[in-house]
């Protein structure tokens, strides 16, 4: 959602990739250091089937890995389609606004071009999050306001039913967008069995270099570091409103031009008194 980074999100993504960096480097340390025990203490061990359940371990951490991203990746592009589709929700009441009558008209309009500048002014300032929402809801119950004021005047019209039609989808676009984007993150639990999975199979891979004395720590920083960008991507994919993978809010800034531009047309046409 951001065009920019704050200071928030620059520590939050720090996290993203540091703490997948510790939950590798430290069990591969700890298992290495086993590992090289065992070696002293009892020559056999390297006779045991260690690469059999490393190899175990890690296709499960793969299917997990590649599960996870599939789910950050679906929702990265229902946003983006749901851009796509309040964009074209909010152009379609501004023009089917012109088809009602006085002060409906203009006050739609003008709703809609402020509705679209709070959206705009959040890309630029995260921090206005609550400002925006509370401005956008007032916003569309006013909207829906003038859909009952107009029920009630022709409850027949097919020109008061398209309006309503359209503002209705403006209102649910809305709240779909509010829900994907704070409520509907990658499962708190699948984070939890991923974490858990990688962090045995870091140990079990660590204890193998430990027993087999073929392990070095650059190997280890290494492979840690691959790990740690994987799961930084899949964080990054989950919450696009960071700026590391933003969603494209090009469609949202023609919009918004293209508002203004007709409120400039339509002040510079009102015939003077």
């Amino acid at each position: 959602m951001a065009t920019g980074m704050t200071l928030s999100s620059l520590l939050q993504i720090a996290w993203m990739f540091l703490l997948p960096l510790a939950a590798v480097i430290i069990p591969l340390f700890v298992g290495q250091r086993v590992g090289m025990y065992h070696r002293k203490t009892d020559l056999d061990i390297q006779h045991t089937p260690i690469e059999s359940v490393v190899s175990a371990a890690f296709g499960l951490l793969a299917f997990m890995l590649a599960f996870t991203f599939q789910i950050a990746a679906n929702r990265y592009d229902a946003r983006k389609a749901m851009l796509m589709e309040e964009v074209k929700d909010i152009r379609i009441v501004y023009l089917r606004a012109g088809l009602i009558p006085e002060p409906y008209r203009s006050a739609t309009k003008k709703h809609l071009v402020e509705y679209v500048d709070l959206r705009v002014d959040l890309l630029k300032d995260l921090s206005k999050m609550d400002y925006a929402f509370m401005n956008s809801r007032k916003i569309l119950d006013s909207l829906w306001s003038y859909t009952e004021a107009l029920a009630v005047q022709d409850r027949s019209s097919e020109v008061y039913a398209l309006y309503t039609s359209a503002v209705n989808d403006v209102i649910d676009a809305y709240y779909e967008r509010v829900t994907l984007v704070i409520v509907y993150r990658i499962p708190k639990a699948i984070l939890f069995v991923l974490f858990i999975i990688g962090f045995l199979s870091m140990l079990v891979l660590g204890y193998q270099f430990g027993v087999s004395g073929k392990g070095s720590y650059g190997i280890n920083l290494l492979l840690a570091t691959t790990f740690s960008v994987v799961m930084c991507l899949i964080f990054a994919l989950d919450r696009p409103e960071l700026g590391l993978i933003p969603v494209n809010q090009r469609p949202l800034m023609i919009l918004h031009e293209q508002l203004h531009a007709r409120e400039l047309k339509s002040q510079s046409t009102i015939p003077e008194n």
